[in-house]
């Protein structure tokens, strides 16, 4: 069905995409007009990969929303779906979401953008299954058709699968070249940046991994949002937080995103040239247990299942996350006593009332009643790692509070280590970590999307955590729960699965937080983008 108008992607000489290699004040073009001019966003997010099928994490999904085509897309400002690069979208039958694709599509490369790439961009995403990738998002898709090259048919497991739509605008959504990306195996980003395989808001002009990237706005873009606003946009990437403080304040970059710590927002928000933004917050925070390789772990010399689950919920007893909000976030994080964050339909809060002190603080006597019960001997080594880089500079903070409530209670002795990002992304896959913080960002505004990615696993659709944790009931539960069109009966039975989380504790919820960005007083756009898409858009953005 492939129709090709363009030659297939061409290699471009490395020398040839240069970088734009300052980072220095922005201009505005066409006499201030939006449409030219550029701007520099800095960041602390790093990059996973530019493929799509290998990264599932905040960094690449940012770059993902910049130059990929999506079939739908979310409304800036809401959690509303409409079509983007699709005419329409709905079922026409229980199990069947068809679309069809709007006319003229094509890539920078100048290949026509088809059902071919459609049905391509999905079926390696079930081929590969990489392990940091967002394959877990597709557990319900049984396979595509496509009937002719406008028309796409995606045959569902699930009756009227309420989740669905979600996928196709999250992390295993971009519409990828087939004449560039690899079918079965991951491709390498240099390709991707050469081939020029992007038909979203913005192409890449230069690129050098996880230093500097720079987007030019596409004049063919078609999907849902606006052409983009400013001409180039270089996006900055930094090892340390405090040099991206120091830069939007100085003028240096236009936009700080991800990851200030709240020590630097506060400060900076006395800044009278400069704006806190501040938007709805679907991340939350919290630690995951490989059970196979934690403290009685089942592939661990003393492997006992109730001693493992008496050591999670005596941790579950012990952590006070009021104390981290407040001391370590200044309160632009909430706690978290669900594996569904507070304000999401069929939001429940079970971890509140069965752990601690049953109102959201910390009790050492009931831990160690906890441990005690089942023949657990004190104190319980616990290795414990973290990441310093990807969720903010206040992580360090963060894990050393934790690590000092969990000592203090006499029940635990923590060995705390910190691995960056790339390393850290990789390990926590190979069972290197019994232990480990994560921290998650929605693709999708439901309650669904807090769940099936972690606790779905099956050796067709295993978890995107890899810890280890499968139930056969969760599965059932979770596979059901998405085909409920009654809201408060899905409510419930959303409830029921929160509370059986709550129970087994595969991960412990910490912590819920806020979108935060700052910016110079003179850029426009930035309160438009930070919605409860969780999507950054840099095409909304201006001076």
């Amino acid at each position: 069905m492939k129709r090709r108008t363009g030659a297939k992607a061409v290699a471009i000489a490395a020398a040839g995409a240069l970088l734009l290699s300052a980072c220095s004040t922005s201009t505005t073009g066409n006499d201030g007009e939006e449409g030219g001019g550029s701007l520099t966003v800095g960041t602390t997010d790093k990059v996973v990969a530019l493929d799509p099928a290998g990264a599932y994490d905040n960094g690449s999904s940012l770059v993902e929303q910049q130059v990929y085509p999506f079939i739908l897309a979310y409304k800036p400002g809401t959690a509303d779906l409409n079509p983007s690069i699709a005419e329409s979208a709905d079922f026409s039958e229980p199990t069947k979401y068809e679309v069809k694709l709007k006319d003229g599509l094509k890539y920078a490369n100048g290949n026509e953008l088809t059902s071919s790439d459609v049905k391509f961009s999905f079926d390696r995403q079930l081929k590969i299954q990489d392990p940091n990738g967002p394959s877990s998002l597709l557990g319900g898709l049984e396979s595509v058709e496509t009937p002719d090259d406008s028309t796409v048919i995606f045959n569902l497991k699930r009756k009227n699968d309420q989740t669905f739509p979600g996928v196709l605008a999250s992390a295993a959504g971009p519409i990828v070249d087939e004449d560039v990306f690899e079918a079965d195996k991951i491709t390498e980003n240099q390709d991707i940046v050469d081939g020029k395989a992007f038909a979203g808001p913005y192409t890449i002009d230069g690129f050098k991994f996880n230093e500097l990237i720079t987007y030019k706005a596409n004049p063919d873009y078609k999907g849902f949002i606006e052409p983009a606003k400013t001409e180039t946009v270089q996006m900055k990437y930094y090892s340390d937080a405090n040099n991206m403080k120091l830069d939007v304040q100085e003028n240096t970059i236009d936009v700080a995103w991800r990851s200030l710590s709240a020590t630097d927002v506060e400060d900076l928000g006395k800044n009278e040239d400069l704006k806190v933004h501040k938007g709805p917050g679907g991340e939350i925070r919290y630690i995951v247990f490989n059970m196979d390789t934690m403290p009685f772990g089942a592939k661990t010399d003393n492997a006992d299942e109730k001693k493992s689950l008496a050591v999670r919920q005596a941790m579950a007893d012990s952590v006070d996350r009021q104390a981290i909000a407040s001391q370590v976030y200044k309160d632009t994080f909430t706690p978290l006593y669900s594996h569904v964050p507070d304000g999401l339909p069929g939001a429940d809060e079970p971890l509140k009332s069965e752990y601690g002190d049953g109102q959201g603080g910390a009790d050492v006597d009931k831990a160690k009643k906890a441990l005690k019960d089942a023949g657990v001997k004190t104190p319980v080594t616990l290795n414990l790692q973290y990441n310093p880089d990807h969720y903010g500079p206040s992580s360090g903070d963060e894990y050393a509070l934790v690590k000092d409530q969990l000592d203090k209670t006499g029940l635990f002795k923590v060995n705390l280590q910190s691995t960056e990002w790339v390393q850290y992304s990789k390990d926590r896959t190979d069972d290197a970590y019994p232990m480990y913080q994560l921290g998650w960002f929605p693709d999708y505004s439901d309650a669904d999307n807090y769940l099936v990615p972690f606790f779905y696993d099956t050796d067709e659709t295993p978890s995107f955590l890899a810890n280890h944790y499968r139930d056969k009931t969760m599965n059932k539960e979770l596979n059901a729960q998405s085909s409920i069109d009654d809201k408060g009966k899905r409510a419930d039975a959303l409830k029921k699965i929160q509370g059986q989380l709550a129970e087994e504790l595969p991960t412990l919820p910490l912590l819920q937080g806020n979108q935060i960005a700052v910016s110079g007083k003179d850029v426009k756009g930035v309160d438009d983008t930070l919605d409860p898409a969780f999507q950054f858009r840099l095409a909304l953005l201006s001076k």
